[in-house]
């Protein structure tokens, strides 16, 4: 049987970076497979995109952040400020999505233009296995989640408000652009 999700990419803190990301992220289970494409337009160019899908673990429905979730007022929506509506960060779309190794340099990069396109076939069930470790479940319920796409220049100016450091990585990394809620089609 085959479940086949999309998402639908809007932007994020468009006014406060300068561009409009969006673009378009489908997922599609078949067997012991998830294959996974997401495609962006007008995101900051030749960046390193960090790209997750977020949610709760105690399958709560996730939705999208908008600006209203800016509540320190500094013009933009971080990380932290989108758990209340998205959760948190639970698979990673790098190069190896079922390790779940969220803060890595494996993400696509856009091109000049701001553009990417990411595609993978994941092992579902090397996926699930790690996600039930994790999460205490196997059950992804994609329907429950939402995408981000993060990431800016490190030449951008952000106020210091902006919070979302992870590891070695700082708010420029980790900085929402793009969101999107996933849901399930008959396509």
């Amino acid at each position: 049987m085959t479940k086949k999700y999309v998402a639908n990419i809007v932007p994020l803190n468009a006014e406060g970076i300068g561009t409009a990301p969006h673009g378009t992220a489908t997922f599609t289970e078949t067997g012991n497979q998830l294959h996974v494409t997401i495609e962006m337009f007008d995101t900051p160019a030749n960046t390193q995109h960090w790209e997750h899908f977020h949610g709760f673990p105690d399958g709560k429905a996730a939705q999208i952040a908008t600006m209203a979730q800016d509540v320190n007022h500094d013009g933009f929506v971080d990380l932290p400020e989108t758990e209340p509506v998205s959760g948190t960060t639970m698979v990673p779309f790098d190069n190896a999505p079922h390790h779940m190794d969220v803060p890595n340099d494996n993400y696509p990069v856009a091109d000049a233009q701001g553009h990417f396109a990411y595609e993978i076939d994941v092992p579902l069930g090397d996926l699930q296995a790690k996600f039930k470790e994790v999460f205490g479940t196997d059950d992804l319920e994609l329907d429950k989640r939402v995408i981000y796409i993060h990431g800016v220049p490190q030449d951008l100016a952000l106020p210091a408000s902006v919070a979302g450091e992870v590891g070695m990585y700082d708010a420029h990394v980790t900085l929402p652009i793009a969101v999107g809620k996933i849901e399930v089609t008959e396509d």
